[in-house]
């Protein structure tokens, strides 16, 4: 996947990388972060590497149910 740039040329940083960064700042721990990441790659790969800016609430939602009916997640995982 190619890096976008930024307005001064610059490497836009990466989702994963922004999301890492914002659960350190918020000083969550290692093991979350790294939860956390791995939930955010799952719902990426099932909408096909699709940008989160183009998905909404249905999106979200078709990957709860999927967890749900498919992946046998409980309930409280889907909180």
């Amino acid at each position: 996947m190619p890096e976008s740039t930024q307005p001064d040329g610059t490497a836009a940083p990466l989702l994963l990388d922004v999301l890492r960064e914002t659960l350190r700042v918020r000083h969550y721990s290692l093991r979350t972060e790294q939860q956390y990441v791995n939930w955010v790659r799952r719902f990426l790969r099932f909408h096909h590497h699709r940008h989160p800016r183009e998905m909404g609430a249905a999106e979200v939602s078709s990957f709860l149910t999927h967890l749900a009916v498919e992946g046998q997640v409980s309930a409280s995982t889907q909180n």
